[in-house]
């Protein structure tokens, strides 16, 4: 099964020395890195990746490539030669580390076996060489434990409770206060608890754990939590994962040895310094896993300042090379320096912003990489509000700021819990004394993540980070017991599950209660208020102001706003809008223009009909009067009546029961009645595809020629008032060019009629919108009647999926998602291969017809970053969105231009 299969590559296994930085497709980013920081002559242990190419053919086949083993044996023997020792010899064991490493990080989402190479014999050997008994089954310990829960998935807790045990027994608190003797026992308990729970022996034989670790990694590519953190990041699951054999370099071998994470920038601010974590007498999965306390990677200054001095110039070394932040794993053994990882480090929004221009005014980019450096989706994490300084509220606790922004919510204390309230409609806190990879969908639904142990490197923070999640970590003071489900503050006071929390992620301050809000700097900034200055805030607003003016240079795509009233407008202006690309005018019949419109609904006759048109017409007038001066210059689009009429009528049930109530008490009730027969008589069975849009302009007579004279008149009286109006007058759910025609041919006798009344001359275009798939088919005939198209892309989603947005999205969304059938839902990214192409089929036999057709979209996927991209690439000439997305357009625009023109950096 797996001959066919099997890719035509030259080989499954590479050596360190063999790789570089830019084979992450084939070496994972691990991989690739130790690759290239091997090219680089940094101190990296030795040792080989196995592909990503040998993971696809297990994962298709479900056995391993069949040269894979003999590439393993032969890079295992010139490993073994280099190292002068063997894999699990009795005396004097090599020792190997299998790791994963996909292309992209996924941090802690797949699995890592430390240590393999041990066994009843070979520990003493190791305890012989390193003369350290203690060290040595310290290993052994962890081996089991690790090669217990990963390859033979024993539940990860029986191991755990042991220990604790162990530490009872011995009246301790950490495991590092345990004796080589109790270290011992601990070793035969744990092989114990893999007997009794996976139904064998831990394997003794050193290329059998080497083996099964290798394909528990493969395995781990697949798991659960895997294929949620890919869906989360979006990253494609046919990539797999490549395996990497280190040989193992050892933090656990006393004060002078110890482990660490480091990073080149702060990547919470992106201030430059030394930031990182180290723990002294430990091995590398403690310090991401939070579960003992570190000391911030200063401190190694005093605690060894030679291996501090190396690590500073070789973190310059590397962020010069890769140009970037970079997040570096390490270990001392006994004063030598040992680099295990370095990657391209994960960081806040606020951090990409002054990280990119950081490094163009150092020099490593031009401001076309800067661009590339950040996102759409980062620029909206900036403009969330933060919390109020001044407020009055009672602060608890204070741990490490791991990953900015403001989150309120009802402390749970597992991520069943959390995920549960929130599919409630619940907001919610995810406290933990650490989290595990087991996590992830406990963090995805919270609001933000409280831990009280772990530092800036932990699995909660570099999670957190990567998914713009509110963080506080490592709050000391806090006492979390999770099988209480309670959390104890400083003085005694308990917080109960479902008690309401606030923590800040930009400071680390814990408080209880909801913390009341204040707008973002940025936001101020965008809306005018705020400049750059000296202070934290403004240098961001300083990065952010460099970056949009350099995405507004080199975009194509112009960015409209959808905004129905002058406010909105007004706003959307200030937020760099170049118009309104939609105008919704059902919006503006209602509050107290209801009763006109229900008066137009009930009109029996011709001329009441008239009456109630006559009495909308001077209101809608002005309405487009405000909308234009507050616009002046700028296009804007108005969508003529779209929804169906019985929404401006009240809802059936409340209706019956005043008009039953009114006769119980033999009241007068005409009207209500009236209204009741006239809810009726509209009634249907799926209004979103009934009487709606150019239906009712051609179904009730004088509804858009009403509208159509507003627009003309307002912007007439604009013109005299020597504005300069831009009106485009825009024909909702068109399905065939005849509708279009004979709404048009009403329009424009409307508009020369106002031309001729007023003697202004009015260039109002009209267009349609593109919002069903026959519209889409029949483009280039609708062309011929329209000046303009606005991709629909709500309802075209709603139409070519036969989706009902309110209904699906509530119903069976989740389970589609979390099955994997939508890496995302098609109402917040555009689906490229069913309604993207359709919009692409529909732009081209447009402009067929009429070459200077203009072309945008006015869904809610013209603020999204991906569908931006989409938009630049299939030619249209701008997007609309809501006012509050329109900078993440606009930065998203400058961004597409030059992934469009690839190296073109002009």
């Amino acid at each position: 099964m797996s001959e066919n299969k099997e890719p035509h590559v030259a080989k499954f296994v590479y050596d360190f020395t063999e790789g570089n930085k830019d084979l992450k497709d084939l070496l994972g980013g691990k991989g690739a890195n130790l690759a290239e920081m091997t090219n680089l002559g940094l101190p990296v242990p030795p040792g080989f990746t196995i592909t990503t190419d040998a993971c696809k053919v297990y994962l298709d086949s479900g056995e391993e490539p069949a040269a894979l083993r003999d590439e393993v044996s032969a890079h295992l023997d010139a490993l073994e030669q280099r190292m002068g020792k063997k894999l699990g010899q009795a005396d004097d064991p090599l020792l190997v580390s299998v790791r994963s490493g996909a292309k992209f990080s996924m941090p802690g989402m797949m699995d890592t076996v430390l240590n393999i190479g041990l066994s009843d014999k070979s520990v003493q050997g190791l305890a012989a060489q390193a003369g350290d008994d203690r060290f040595a089954w310290d290993s052994y310990r962890r081996l089991i434990q690790m090669f217990g829960k990963t390859v033979l998935g024993v539940d990860g807790g029986l191991f755990e409770e042991a220990l604790d045990k162990a530490k009872e027994a011995k009246k301790v608190t950490v495991d590092t206060d345990l004796e080589a003797a109790d270290l011992k026992k601990l070793v035969t308990a744990f092989k114990k608890i893999v007997k009794k729970e996976a139904g064998r022996d831990f394997p003794q034989d050193a290329r059998e754990q080497m083996d099964l670790a290798i394909h528990a990694v493969f395995d781990s590519w697949n798991t659960d939590r895997a294929k949620l953190y890919r869906r989360q990041e979006r990253i494609p699951g046919d990539l797999g994962t490549a395996v990497n054999v280190c040989s193992m370099v050892f933090g656990n071998l006393g004060p002078d040895s110890g482990t660490g994470v480091a990073f080149t920038r702060d990547p919470a601010s992106g201030h430059q310094g030394v930031y990182g974590d180290y723990l002294q007498n430990a091995q590398g999965e403690d310090v991401v896993a939070g579960i003992r306390n570190t000391v911030p990677l200063a401190e190694l200054e005093q605690i060894d300042k030679k291996s501090y001095d190396q690590l500073m110039q070789i973190m310059e070394t590397l962020e010069n090379h890769y140009k970037d932040l970079c997040d570096i794993e390490f270990t001392i053994e006994r004063g030598q320096l040992w680099m295990l990882q370095t990657r391209v480090g994960k960081r806040t929004a606020g951090a990409a912003f002054r990280i990119a221009t950081q490094l163009v005014d150092q020099g490593l980019i031009d401001e076309a990489e800067a661009l590339q450096r950040v996102t759409g989706a980062q620029l909206a994490q900036l403009m969330f509000p933060r919390f109020d300084e001044d407020a009055k509220v009672a602060q608890v606790g204070r741990g490490i700021a791991a990953s900015p922004g403001a989150a309120v919510g009802k402390a749970v204390f597992d991520s069943y819990t959390a995920v549960k309230w929130s599919r409630s409609g619940e907001k919610v806190i995810l406290v933990r004394r650490e989290t595990n990879p087991d996590d992830l969908d406990g963090m995805i639904a919270a609001e933000g993540i409280l831990t009280s142990r772990g530092g800036k490197t932990s699995h909660a923070a570099v999670v957190a980070r990567g998914m713009g999640k509110t963080c506080v970590c490592g709050a000391e003071e806090l006492e979390v017991d999770t099988k209480r489900r309670r959390m104890t503050v400083p003085g005694g006071h308990v917080v109960e599950e479902g008690d309401l929390i606030s923590i800040d992620g930009s400071s680390g301050k814990v408080y209880l209660g909801e913390v009341p809000v204040v707008p973002s700097p940025v936001v101020e900034y965008f809306e005018g208020r705020m400049h750059a200055g000296a202070n934290d805030a403004d240098e961001l607003v300083e990065a952010v102001h460099r970056i949009m003016a350099f995405a507004d240079r080199k975009r194509r795509l112009r960015v409209r706003a959808n905004a129905d009233n002058a406010e909105d407008a007004m706003r959307a202006r200030r937020f760099g809008a170049q118009g309104i690309g939609l105008c919704r005018t059902e919006h503006m019949f209602l509050g107290d223009r209801r009763e006109l419109v229900e008066r137009l609904i009930l009109a029996d006759t011709e001329a009441e009909r008239e009456e109630s048109l006559k009495a909308l017409l001077p209101l809608q007038k002005q309405d487009f009067v405000e909308l234009f001066s507050a616009m002046d210059g700028l296009p804007v689009t108005i969508r003529l009546l779209d929804p169906p009429l019985h929404e401006f009528l009240p809802d059936i049930t409340e209706l019956s029961v005043r008009v039953a109530l009114a006769e119980s008490r033999q009241e007068p009730h005409e009207n209500e009645l009236r209204l009741l027969q006239a809810v009726h008589r509209l009634h249907e069975q799926n209004p979103m595809l009934g009487l709606r849009g150019v239906r009712l302009g051609l179904v009730i007579p004088g509804l858009f020629t009403m509208q159509v004279r507003a627009i003309a008149e307002a912007a007439a009286e604009r013109k005299n008032a020597k504005g300069d109006p831009r009106a485009e007058i825009m024909i909702p759910l068109v399905g065939t060019v005849q509708e279009l025609e004979i709404v048009r041919e009403e329009a424009d006798q409307v508009v020369a009629e106002v031309e001729a009344a007023t003697g202004v001359e009015l260039k109002l275009s009209i267009g349609t919108m593109i919002e069903l798939p026959r519209a889409a088919l029949t483009a280039g005939q609708i062309a011929e009647a329209a000046e303009f198209f606005s991709f629909g892309t709500n309802d075209l989603t709603q139409t070519v999926w036969g989706f009902s947005r309110d209904d699906v999205e509530a119903s069976f969304f989740t389970a589609y998602l979390e099955k994997g059938i939508f890496g995302v839902s098609p109402f917040e990214t555009i689906d490229k291969d069913g309604v993207g192409s359709l919009v692409k089929l529909a732009a081209e036999a447009g402009r067929r017809t009429r070459p200077d057709l203009k072309l945008g979209v006015c869904g809610e996927h013209g603020g999204d970053p991906e569908s931006v991209h989409f938009f630049h690439q299939v030619g249209l000439d701008y997007v609309s969105c809501s006012p509050f997305r329109i900078p993440v357009a606009r930065l998203e625009a400058g961004r597409a231009a030059i992934t469009a023109n690839g190296s073109d950096h002009r």
